[in-house]
């Protein structure tokens, strides 16, 4: 079946705005209690702020940590169908001018990591080169790769493997390393030492981590993912799509009810076990089922939201979020340049203060700041600045 372009226009869609604000609203602040990869943390003044510290650690990566990001990814896959669709409406290929997208997108996550050895825009770039065959590509191979990449194939190779020969190790391709060679810089070094161990050292761990932690997978097949719902027109509140969000709702419950006893059960097995002698099956298993239960939380996070908005009085509330969604990007790169001058040596040094709970107030002020800035700027502007700038020389050279 040949490819053919949607009949309908894909107008703006708020709620896609709404959750891209609330995504990468937590992914900042769990960037920040994490002080952007630095894991220096002092030690608490009391025991009533040991517990409180721990609380909010525990309590922020169980409710944001890999959910946002996987919103986040999904909503990339969306965006690329939209612009994909729109051209193809017109009778143009929108994937030339894709590919010299990823290529602009590489070079912002290349900027961020002179500020954070964390950036996911350089592992953004090339998961959306790769996923350009399948923009065309027809509902049933469409679907069979996502489900293909959902299943974490590097993950469940190793099960495979691990299972016929016990002896077989995880993947390792380095990544604990880079990260330890990077904190010098962050702890003692100028803003110019943490640029240099980004580029040398942060670029590098991205990409290892990624590909270790079954990251990599997950994001072509939230990407794909993207695509598809964006063809099925799942966030537009027409036709049943509101009865299928319910559906979906219920769904994900169930399946985090399932998913979440027997990744615990797992989890636990693997942390009883000294790390010398984990076994390959049982650290891959923690990391599909992790990733799968996120899923199933993401998913009950989504479907909340669509159907708040499409159908309750919350609408006038998530609208508002919608400024701080419409400038990812600009909020992405700024968090970075603001985590690196709060935490790291270069700047104010909070790395030597600050614990989980005062971290997550520095984040939680970065996210107000820059929701006030998005307000502002989006008075008098239809995009934010390095959305504007992204978009300009996604079309250079274009009448």
């Amino acid at each position: 079946m040949a490819y053919t372009p949607s009949l309908k226009p894909n107008t703006r869609i708020d709620v896609a705005d709404i959750l891209r604000g609330i995504a990468i609203g937590g992914i900042v602040l769990i960037h920040f209690i994490e002080q952007l990869n630095f894991y220096k943390f002092p030690p608490a003044s009391c025991e009533f702020m040991a517990s409180l510290n721990q609380t909010v650690w525990d309590s922020l990566f169980f409710m944001l940590a890999s959910k946002m990001y996987a919103i986040f990814s999904m909503l990339f896959g969306l965006s690329f169908f939209i612009q994909h669709d729109n051209q193809a409406q017109q009778g143009k290929d929108f994937r030339p001018r894709f590919l010299w997208r990823m290529v602009l997108l590489f070079m912002w996550g290349l900027f961020d990591l002179l500020f954070y050895n964390g950036d996911i825009l350089t592992v953004y770039a090339v998961c959306g080169v790769l996923v350009v065959p399948f923009i065309r590509a027809n509902n049933k191979v469409l679907i069979a790769a996502t489900i293909f990449f959902a299943l974490q194939p590097i993950e469940l190779f190793y099960v495979v493997k691990g299972l016929i020969d016990p002896a077989t190790q995880s993947l390792n391709l380095g990544s604990s390393e880079l990260f330890k060679a990077i904190i010098p810089a962050q702890s003692e070094g100028s803003i110019i030492d943490v640029a240099v161990a980004g580029i040398k050292y942060g670029f590098p761990v991205n990409f290892t981590w990624a590909i270790e932690h079954g990251r990599m997978t997950q994001t072509i097949f939230l990407f794909l993912l993207g695509i598809y719902l964006g063809r099925k027109r799942l966030f537009y509140d027409e036709g049943n799509n509101v009865e299928i969000w319910k559906k979906i709702l219920i769904a994900s419950l169930c399946a985090f009810v399932v998913l979440f006893p027997i990744y615990d059960a797992v989890h636990d097995i693997v942390r009883a076990i000294p790390k010398a002698e984990r076994t390959c099956v049982q650290k891959s298993l923690d990391t599909m089922l992790n990733m799968w239960k996120n899923l199933s939380m993401m998913f009950t996070y989504v479907s909340t939201i669509v159907l708040l908005y499409y159908r309750t009085s919350a609408r006038n509330f998530l609208i508002k979020i919608a400024p701080y969604g419409k400038m990812s990007l600009t909020n992405y790169l700024s968090q970075s340049i603001i985590g690196g001058f709060v935490f790291y040596n270069w700047g104010l040094g909070m790395f030597r203060y600050s614990g989980h709970a005062s971290s997550l107030l520095l984040g939680v002020v970065c996210v107000i700041l820059q929701y006030m800035f998005c307000r502002w700027w989006l008075k008098s502007h239809s995009h934010g600045p390095f959305e504007m700038v992204w978009r300009k020389l996604t079309w250079i050279g274009k009448k």
